[in-house]
């Protein structure tokens, strides 16, 4: 390869081998045993319980004896050599029975006219692209970014040590090792071996590697066999639960560890190298151009790169910045070809673990030319020492533009570093002088739940590495202009103006593959991650939401499942979503055709209770007031739904809620179930807010909805999933209980607020994990949404038999709340061991998977409804302690009276 490096030293890797390159003259290897995998201290639980690291099969690969620095025992960690057995597919037409086919054939051919005219003559993307889904890549590790900032990079358990949205950009990290003066060792640290960079040692080892992620913080080991040297690297990203400041920068950092295992002393040098812009479209007009940089603030300095990328609409720039101190020295190579050999970097760096480079910018980048730059941090270690080498990187694209390019918005962290697009310097030189604090504040949020010896680990894992999807959901977090607001709307909702100008507009996608901006439906699952860790954006996320619903657009849209044209939004309606991106979000909503959801029985219904759920949570009594016109005005527009006036709504026979490939007919378990629950939650609020005819009116509704729910669905075990004459009428369905749900999370459903008689709940939840979870995939999945009563999987849709991860949390949840403790864990490890250990879809959680074969839309929102569970854990013993205040400071609740009974008020800070 060329690398300089004396053979002595060059190593070849092959399983069971612990050399670490791959020279032509490879000498022997040196003899090192397996790891065994740290044990917990902790006694074995029950079933559905484990011990403390969970890596199982994971790192079945690693042949490293390194632990690494100060690695938390807790996480999800898989060795680099790791291969998952499992490759599963997308789904696509391919997977649906002749029978479901035939359903949606017409909506087939729709949907094909739509995409060509979309495509190939309006040269738009399609919300959901059902002909490009995207494939399945067992890749990727945590974003390495805060929310509100699309252009991220991420963690990759294999591969480059980061992807930077497409593999052929990523940076990377390259180590160059010294002794007496001579360079001995020189690695890139990723296990790929690309098509450019060829003079570059690439094919790390990956059995002597390993990666642990527990978001926000991530740490990948490097052993390095034969040098006697462990690497850690340690991501940080400043996801702080009730702040609204750091939180939203742009940022993160990278801490390298270097351990000397010998009695030599010894040179290292990192060196961070990174490609200016995305490659391909991206950086083909060129333009491109790069800088070095210095900033010395309060006895800190740090210097680095500037890669500038002006290419409109939306231009930054991107710092790669290092932290110089007294025992480290800082080089930098402005610029370098990335599609080039790079023999002229790489023997820069080989020559004496430093870079160097012409002073000042670098020529513009030519058409169709790439550019790159590198930052090399540079520290000696003594016999048996240890060295500290710190990076940054930060993005600062201050304005954004949407698709349709009509507004100008400016990201929320411009508040504290201006709008300008100068603020790299001070962003990088701020995380490298914060990350410490912001450490604490990580540990001291997380620690309660790391330490509680009553939760398995696996649910420690996923709690907080699910958080994933809030950074790397497409996010946008932006300030908001004072002319978005209309008076005509705001005026009846005194603390819309001041909640939304105080901490931002924040929206995130229903998905990577469904590119619609808070969907709601879906949200009513996602919810709980933030009103428990961010509750102001949950109310600013509300005050749009009732915004939008006060709007109407009256463009007659054809919609793809039925061909019926209606408008696209009605006036009193809960939009299905903020619109697209590639649009104008919150200008145009509903972005989403395929059905006309003006007539969708859940989505008005789940707005009543999150708000509801929200006032309950946080105590903010101006909210509930600002809520309370809008919950009327879109119960009202739910009542044309009871036709027969007996208080229960009906479904109008085809796939009108959430599940949007699932026919439903009358009355049915999950939209009456969430009728009910919306209408005792109009009880309350009524008596809160002093309206008591709305108060008499609903109570009258509920007891006569009641009786009709009960009699025409419940049938001793479970309630039907509908009252349709069709085989499915009978379904047990996983998600029948979600009113309940809602109604214990917001502190009712019990005692003198009890909507379904608590005997029949449990009844029904022990039915849903005897079929849908023991009777499904051995137990091994979590539970299936449709299950009939001989035990089978419904297949009457496409929908029927999937998991869907999110709704398998929210039943976890609700298990938990009845009592059902064991059986909610034992669901809920089912999805994450699928996920997270068996299919390699690690921080890309889909939608929805099947027994065998298929996964459906990666990334997706409503997993982050695993906060569920922790609230219904906490709401658990706050009953166990009810007498006296409780501080929960695990996920930054604190529960305690305030202005209703046993209400848990999401606690703004520590106190």
């Amino acid at each position: 390869m060329g690398t300089g490096v004396p053979a002595s030293e060059q190593t070849s890797c092959a399983k069971g081998d612990p050399q670490a390159s791959c020279p032509e003259n490879g000498t022997e290897a040196v003899q090192v045993t397996d790891c065994p995998i740290p044990e917990d201290s902790l006694p074995q639980h029950e079933q559905g319980y484990s011990s403390a690291e969970d890596s199982g099969q994971l790192m079945a690969s690693y042949e490293g004896k390194a632990k690494g620095y100060q690695v938390p025992p807790f996480g999800w960690r898989i060795c680099l050599a790791h291969e998952f057995a499992e490759k599963r597919k997308p789904f696509n037409a391919n997977d649906i029975s002749l029978s479901n086919l035939i359903k949606h054939l017409g909506m087939g051919l729709r949907y094909l006219q739509w995409w060509y005219r979309k495509t190939q003559v309006e040269k738009k993307k399609p919300f959901i692209d059902l002909i490009n889904s995207v494939p399945l890549r067992q890749i990727y590790g945590e974003p390495h970014s805060s929310p509100g900032l699309q252009g991220r990079s991420y963690s990759e358990e294999k591969g480059s040590h980061l992807r930077y949205l497409l593999p052929h950009s990523s940076p990377h990290f390259t180590v160059c090792l010294r002794r007496r003066g001579q360079t001995v060792y020189q690695q890139v640290l990723s296990v790929e071996r690309p098509s450019v960079l060829r003079s570059w040692n690439w094919g790390l080892c990956g059995y002597f590697a390993f990666y642990h992620a527990l978001y926000p913080r991530a740490w990948t080991v490097y052993q390095l066999p034969g040098q006697n040297v462990t690497l850690t690297c340690r991501q940080i990203t400043p996801i702080l639960p009730h702040d609204y400041q750091d939180s939203s920068l742009p940022v993160g950092v990278f801490v390298w560890d270097v351990e000397n295992e010998g009695d030599e002393a010894l040179e290292v040098s990192i060196m961070f190298s990174m490609r200016n812009g995305l490659g391909g479209e991206d950086d083909a007009p060129g333009g491109l151009w790069n800088e070095p940089f210095c900033l010395e603030r309060d006895g800190e300095t740090v210097q680095g790169l500037l890669l500038h990328h002006p290419t409109p609409p939306n231009p930054y720039t991107m710092a790669v910045a290092a932290r110089l101190s007294a025992d480290t020295t800082v080089t930098h190579l402005t610029a370098f070809d990335p599609d080039s050999a790079g023999q002229q970097v790489w023997q820069d760096l080989l020559l004496d673990g430093q870079l160097d480079s012409l002073t000042g910018k670098s020529l513009p980048s030519q058409k169709g030319v790439g550019i790159a730059g590198a930052v090399c941090v540079s520290g000696k270690l003594p016999p048996r020492g240890r060295q500290r080498l710190e990076f940054s990187l930060a993005w600062d694209m201050p304005r954004i533009m949407f698709g349709a390019k009509g507004r100008v918005y400016y990201r929320r962290y411009t508040r504290f570093f201006g709008p300008d697009g100068d603020a790299a310097p001070a962003l990088s030189h701020y995380a490298l002088s914060h990350y410490a604090d912001w450490e604490e504040k990580i540990s001291a949020w997380q620690s309660p739940v790391l330490e509680d010896r009553s939760l398995p680990a696996w649910y420690k894992s996923a709690l907080f590495n699910e958080l994933y999807f809030l950074a790397d959901g497409g996010t946008v977090w932006l300030e908001v202009p004072e002319d978005s607001l209309p008076e005509a709307l705001v005026g009846s909702m005194g603390q819309l103006r001041p909640l939304l100008q105080e901490y931002g507009r924040f929206a995130y996608l229903e998905g990577q593959e469904y590119r619609m901006y808070n969907t709601y439906d879906v949200h009513f699952y996602a919810s709980f991650a933030l009103v428990m860790l961010w509750p102001k954006l949950e109310l600013s996320l509300q005050y749009d939401m009732a915004l939008a619903t006060l709007r109407e657009d009256l463009t007659q849209r054809r919609f793809l499942m039925s061909g019926v044209t209606a408008p696209v939004k009605r006036r009193n309606v809960i939009p299905h979503d903020v619109g697209d991106p590639d649009d104008e979000p919150w200008l145009r909503v509903n972005a989403y055709e395929i059905h006309d959801t003006g007539d969708w029985k859940d989505l008005n219904l789940k707005f009543v209770l999150q708000v509801y759920r929200d006032y309950y949570l946080t105590g903010d009594q101006c909210f509930l007031r600002d809520m309370w016109p809008v919950c009327l005005a879109v119960m009202e527009s739910e009542m044309k739904f009871d036709k027969d006036h007996d208080g229960l709504i009906e479904n109008g026979g085809y796939a009108d809620q959430t599940y949007d490939g699932w026919v439903t007919t009358g009355p049915s378990a999950y939209c009456g179930g969430l009728w009910l629950a919306a209408v005792a939650v109009m009880v309350q609020m009524a008596a809160l807010c002093g309206a008591q005819e709305a108060q008499n009116k609903f109570s009258s509704i509920l007891s006569r909805g009641q009786e009709a729910y009960d009699r025409l669905l419940w049938n001793g075990r479970y309630y039907n999933y509908d009252c349709s004459s069709q085989p499915q009428s009978y379904s047990i369905m996983s998600d029948q209980c979600a009113g309940q749900w809602f109604l214990r999370a917001s502190g009712l459903g019990e005692g003198d607020s009890e909507v379904f008689p608590t005997q029949q709940v449990v009844r029904a939840l022990q039915t849903i994990f005897e079929f849908n979870v023991q009777a499904f995939a051995g137990g091994a999945m979590g539970a299936v949404n449709g299950m009939q009563p001989r035990g089978v999987p419904d297949t009457s849709s496409v929908q029927s038999d999937e998991v869907w991860v999110g709704v398998v949390y929210g039943l976890a949840a609700t298990m938990i709340q009845e009592g059902l403790t064991w059986e909610g864990f034992r669901t809920a490890e089912g999805c994450y061991r699928t996920v997270w250990e068996r299919l390699g879809l690690a921080f890309q959680t889909p939608e929805a998977y099947c027994q065998r074969r298929v996964f459906r839309s990666l990334a997706y929102m409503r997993p982050l409804s695993i906060w569920a569970m922790q609230l219904a854990l906490q709401q658990q013993q706050q009953h166990i302690k009810a007498s006296g205040p409780i501080s929960k400071r695990g996920t930054g609740l604190c529960t305690r009276p305030k202005h209703g009974p046993k209400e848990a008020m999401a606690n703004p800070s520590p106190e």
